[in-house]
């Protein structure tokens, strides 16, 4: 069976890693002139780990300056700035559940069998991949791909705090080079050095990357059946309960709110009270779950089973564990969340968020592009705009501020 590849998923549509980095007064030619001794330097530990030197030269073949672009994306991770709306708003909607259920339907027969072999949910997976790299979208986008050797060498040389882990990723990074998996042009990747569709740094490739197509290489940047199971592989390995959710939304009972992060049985839980938010029982009460409420006892509240806290081996953050979980619900026929979160504001469906940024743009006030997600630069926007008119300053992409863009 040939292995789909990534040109034909660019139409659909990291482990991510926090890193606050703080930066000297160094001007660009000592920098520049310090980084390329910094590589120099680092070829002896390279070849200590068992690089050949001519591998070596090889990826590092001009590169000659510091990505200062990877260290401003290592200040800004949504996972921890995003309200919880926000962050589920842009990446669990219309858009990534439709695309989820045409790969789904185009992939079924590699979905079977990663499916059948690591025992993990195809709709989880398809919800890391749309999470990852949007379906491998972002594989194409030269303003977010980097070169790994270059991304780590940057970190490396201008963090001293994270300068451990970027050695060591390094490393990892050139003996996938030396072992043939990848090209030195090929080994590109996020600011912080995750790789593929499925985005893996390089030690977790090396851990758990899976030659799922059969043709010698796990190849993730390339073959979507590889990057699949290779996910697949890490959530097993990591103690995936097949055949079972990441948990359940529920309804809780006044004060609740003191339990949370506690751990009982399902049955124990329903004892105090708890019931699920569609009234259906909860299949296996004598599982563990957490209760989670992320925005509070005025919001949605959730038991989270083992399967939840698996995702985050993934992606430590409950926004992105819920995300999965929450696309892949949908992917697979589910509806939305039963309780609403509070905004505060009327939210915008996907293609009236087009239409906003739209018309910011035609106000000249938003110059990035036209995709429907409300990141910093939209609500950089939409705050100038309310400062315009006079409107409260609350940077929220609502209904009551495209009712006002429509009206002028």
């Amino acid at each position: 069976m040939p292995a789909p590849i990534l040109k034909p998923f660019t139409r659909f549509g990291a482990l991510g890693l926090a890193l606050a980095l703080s930066l000297g007064a160094v001007s660009p030619a000592a920098a520049d002139a310090g980084f390329r001794r910094w590589i120099d330097g680092f070829e002896k530990t390279a070849v200590a780990a068992g690089i050949s030197p001519r591998v070596y030269e090889r990826v590092f073949a001009g590169v000659d300056e510091p990505d200062l672009d990877v260290i401003q994306k290592a200040r800004f991770q949504p996972e921890f700035k995003d309200t919880i709306w926000d962050y589920l708003d842009n990446r669990v909607n219309d858009e990534s559940v439709a695309d989820g259920r045409r790969a789904e339907a185009q992939l079924k027969p590699w979905l079977d069998r990663i499916e059948q072999r690591f025992g993990v949910d195809r709709d989880v997976l398809l919800a890391i991949w749309s999470m990852e790299s949007n379906y491998g979208r972002i594989l194409e986008r030269t303003d977010v791909m980097k070169s790994v050797p270059q991304a780590l060498a940057t970190l490396a040389y201008m963090d001293p705090k994270r300068a451990k882990f970027a050695r060591q990723q390094l490393i990892a990074a050139l003996k996938i080079v030396q072992a043939g998996h990848v090209t030195p042009e090929g080994l590109t990747g996020s600011w912080a050095g995750a790789m593929g569709h499925t985005q893996f740094i390089p030690t977790s490739y090396q851990a758990y990357a899976v030659d799922m197509d059969g043709n010698g290489h796990p190849d993730i940047w390339r073959s979507v059946p590889d990057a699949l199971a290779t996910a697949a592989n890490l959530l097993k390995k990591n103690g995936w309960q097949s055949g079972k959710t990441w948990g359940y939304e529920i309804v809780a009972p006044a004060g609740a709110a003191k339990l949370k992060g506690s751990n009982r049985t399902l049955a124990a839980w329903e004892k105090l009270g708890f019931r699920r938010a569609n009234g259906r029982p909860f299949p296996n009460g004598g599982d563990n779950a957490n209760l989670v409420m992320p925005a509070g006892a005025n919001g949605p509240a959730f038991l989270m089973t083992k399967n939840f806290f698996v995702i985050k081996r993934y992606n430590n953050a409950d926004k992105y564990a819920l995300a999965v979980g929450h696309l892949a619900d949908r992917i697979g026929g589910g509806g939305d969340f039963a309780q609403s979160w509070p905004r505060g504001y009327t939210p915008l469906s996907m293609q009236e968020r087009y239409e906003m940024q739209q018309r910011l743009t035609q106000h000249g006030l938003y110059d990035g592009k036209i995709d429907g997600k409300i990141g910093e630069g939209s609500k950089t926007a939409i705050t100038a705009y309310q400062r315009r008119t006079g409107v409260a300053e609350d940077g929220n992409a609502s209904k009551a501020l495209l009712d006002l863009l429509r009206r002028h």
